[in-house]
């Protein structure tokens, strides 16, 4: 299949970031939110990010100027019809992500395929939406999406053979390496590293060991570049709450619990970076 326009629905943290590579890697884009105030938010993350580019000198003013025309921000989802794969990047909501795929399924010309960027909700029910849903297929960006290689793809049931490929050789020219993944509760990526991030939080919310040592321990005793709780803030503590609650309530396994002080922080509005505090304060 031939794409050259890639429409994105959400104009958040990980929807700007799509579109950031996306427009970057020559495609024409079309960010799509219904709210005015985020596409604006948006257009900004958007700017800082390739300014970010210019100043490792990894882009030039020039290369900005021309990514930057290729990105068309619009409140209007019926522009998202000239695209030829739209790549849902809404909030982790089960309800908010069948009401804006029923909408792709009426508005998407036919042939596009439409994707979800979802971190842990199953492909195959989501893909029963639509009245196509061989061209239905999960593309798992990660946070920062400009600084990290992967990409997971995920078939649901009824993924076709040429929506699954076309969406791997996509990741592919944005410059990812894409993994080919079954659908399964949090996949691969997530199924593993998130229940690392609550067993850390039960560690902290029994009193083992600071937020600080608790990091500090992984860090240096496991190499990882992050610990498990600054990680968390850096994703947000929302988001990590509910991939911990559909891992739990698909797999039917107590183990997968959310850890109170999780629940209570988000409860709290304390989401981690994006609200100024969470594990640590910014």
């Amino acid at each position: 299949m031939n794409y050259e326009t890639i429409g994105i629905v959400g104009a958040g943290q990980m929807g700007t970031g799509i579109a950031q590579v996306c427009a970057a890697a020559g495609l024409t884009v079309v960010l799509s939110d219904v709210d005015e105030s985020a596409l604006e938010r948006g257009r900004e993350r958007l700017s800082a990010g390739y300014d970010s580019l210019v100043s490792k000198q990894k882009m030039t003013a020039g290369d900005v100027a021309e990514a930057m025309a290729r990105v068309k921000a619009t409140s209007h989802s019926a522009a998202l019809g000239t695209c030829d794969v739209v790549i849902e990047a809404a909030t982790e909501n089960v309800g908010i992500k069948h009401q804006i795929l029923r909408e792709l399924d009426r508005i998407a010309k036919p042939g596009a395929i439409i994707a979800t960027n979802t971190s842990s909700v199953s492909i195959t029910r989501l893909a029963a939406t639509l009245a196509d849903p061989s061209r239905f297929v999960g593309m798992h960006f990660f946070n920062p999406v400009p600084a990290m290689a992967l990409v997971e793809v995920i078939r649901g049931m009824q993924t076709s053979d040429a929506t699954f490929e076309t969406t791997v050789a996509l990741a592919e020219r944005l410059g990812k390496s894409a993994i080919q993944v079954k659908n399964a509760p949090g996949f691969v990526v997530n199924r593993i590293l998130v229940p690392m991030i609550n067993e850390a939080v039960f560690a902290l919310q029994e009193g083992l060991a600071s937020a600080d040592e608790i990091d500090a321990g992984m860090r240096l005793g496991a190499r990882h570049p992050m610990g498990p709780l600054a990680l968390a803030d850096l994703i947000g503590l929302d988001t990590v709450l509910a991939i911990m609650e559909v891992i739990q309530r698909e797999m039917g396994d107590t183990k997968y619990r959310p850890a109170s002080l999780l629940k209570e922080m988000v409860d709290a509005g304390y989401l981690g970076r994006k609200t100024k505090r969470g594990f640590y304060s910014y």
